[in-house]
């Protein structure tokens, strides 16, 4: 235990002092935690198990848990939903735990398991998003065993609460989705999930309230036929058909909404599109308009996932340069606007997923995955890793810092100008929101809130002329008396009265 400890604090000690990501696990042959030998053995034997088939996709942090997802791209996966217990004595290279056990992983039990699963998602409600796209095998040698299903499961209990296969309406014949991006309300009730259709070129809503689904279809979907020359680990291959890939929401806005940003794979540009729209299955014709363009991020800047931090930065992978780069929502998007927190040719080849947990630590998972799918991945080399840093250290210094706080009258916030007097921008403050509100094509009865309200969700996006000084980062808050990963940076809310 005083070992645990111990080691704990030098990866407390480092992430404080430097601004690079640490690496916490890494891997070369991903391998899985069986009840005895014996079970183990006789998977190896049957081909079960094939070690060498797994590759790592995505991951998502909760409390002691962090959650590891393995494609069935190939035979010999146990298990395609996994984690690794944060509060166990550390491991380098830890074996993975299927969750929510084998059975909950079998393969081609479409009503009892899960299939294939690429990214998940955990909300404030202690509930785990899990989309099983119910393939097995990798382009084109693809069979479908299972439709497309969101799997909901209860972190308290481990238990699934709710499973929902997609309409047909909602799939089309080359449809592939792998990312998650959630959109919480007011209430447990008042969630909405949002699919990206990659080869589809789509994006499907899901209301956890009315249980139900609809498509979205945009032009801004589709892939930029000048960039889907790909060269990532020496090889230079082409996913020219790639459309869009990364989703993600912003914190909620002065409108009571987020925005949700996204990007196709074969791309360089941002879009965005208010959830205002999203929510309401009335608007899925008519609103081409309502979709937006918000800037690009320069040359080889391929992105499969992003993440957005309460205060408004935006992180995301680089797979073209190896790297994790920042933006500040609050600043235009445009090369100048972004800055690179951390990179490495070597162990940062094609960084998969990222993700900013309740702590405001950042989480990476990095896998190799053109090598894997092009070539052949050497096992005698470490080939997956899986870093973590807080965001504070990340981008202190850089461009995409947030703003220093401003100082607001009552019923007023003043934006200084460098080139005149001060903006005057009606505003309510904190104190003055409603404690209901009524989100409209969401809900027929008002919602209370059952999460605090942050000052930064009102803060409206500050114009290009406005000039904040840089202030001195925050550095981030260590307790030295426990391990950093049994610090719970959670909060517990009451569920509202009906």
């Amino acid at each position: 235990m005083v070992g645990k400890l111990f080691f704990f604090f030098g990866f407390i000690a480092a992430a404080s002092a430097a601004v690079k990501l640490q690496e916490l696990y890494s891997w070369n042959v991903l391998d899985w935690n069986y009840p005895d030998p014996y079970l183990k053995q006789q998977a190896l034997q049957t081909g079960a198990l094939i070690p060498q088939n797994a590759l790592p996709v995505g991951i998502e942090r909760w409390r002691n848990k962090l959650f590891v997802s393995v494609p069935r791209w190939r035979g010999g996966i146990p298990a395609t939903l996994n984690y690794i217990p944060l509060d166990a004595p550390h491991e380098p290279s830890p074996k993975l735990t299927p969750y929510p056990s084998f059975k909950g992983n079998e393969l081609g039990d479409c009503e009892n398991g899960l299939t294939t699963v690429y990214r998940i998602k955990a909300d404030q409600c202690d509930r785990l998003w899990v989309l099983d796209v119910g393939t097995y095998g990798y382009d084109p040698n693809v069979t479908n065993l299972c439709p497309y299903s969101i799997n909901v499961y209860d972190l308290n209990t481990d238990q699934r609460i709710r499973r929902y296969v997609f309409r047909p309406e909602d799939i089309v014949s080359t449809t592939f989705i792998a990312n998650i991006a959630l959109d919480e309300g007011l209430s447990c009730e008042d969630t909405f999930a949002y699919f990206s259709d990659e080869l589809g070129y789509g994006l499907i809503a899901y209301s956890w309230e009315q249980n139900r689904s609809w498509r979205f279809s945009h032009s801004y979907f589709m892939p930029d036929p000048l960039v889907g020359d790909f060269n990532i680990a020496g090889l230079n291959f082409q996913w020219g058909a790639e459309g869009i890939f990364g989703i993600h929401t912003s914190p909620i806005g002065p409108d009571g909404y987020r925005t949700l940003y996204f990007s196709p794979l074969s791309s360089f540009t941002e879009f965005s599109v208010s959830t205002r729209i999203l929510r309401d299955e009335s608007k899925v014709s008519g609103s081409y308009k309502d979709f937006k363009v918000v800037g690009t991020r320069g040359p080889n800047t391929h992105t499969t996932s992003k993440v957005i931090d309460s205060s408004g930065v935006q992180l995301f992978n680089l797979i073209d340069q190896n790297a994790i780069g920042c933006w500040n929502s609050a600043l235009e998007l445009k090369p100048q606007n972004t800055a690179i927190v951390d990179k490495d040719d070597i162990g940062l080849i094609f960084p998969c997923d990222i993700k900013i947990d309740r702590g405001k630590n950042v989480w990476v998972i990095s896998d190799r995955m053109p090598v894997f799918l092009e070539s052949e991945l050497n096992y005698g080399d470490i080939n997956f890793r899986i870093y973590f840093a807080p965001l504070d250290s990340l981008i202190s210094g850089t461009v995409c810092e947030p703003f220093p706080p401003l100082v607001s009258t009552p019923n007023t916030l003043q934006i200084p100008n460098s080139i005149g007097p001060y903006y005057n921008i009606g505003l309510e403050t904190l104190s003055q929101v409603p404690p209901q509100i009524f989100l409209p094509a969401t809900s027929p009865r008002p919602l209370t809130s059952r999460y605090p309200l942050l000052s930064q969700n009102v803060i409206p996006k500050i114009p290009n002329s406005a000039y904040f000084p840089q202030s001195q980062p925050n550095k981030p808050n260590v307790s030295y008396r426990n391990p950093w990963f049994l610090k719970r940076n959670y909060q517990v809310f009451e569920r509202p009265q009906a």
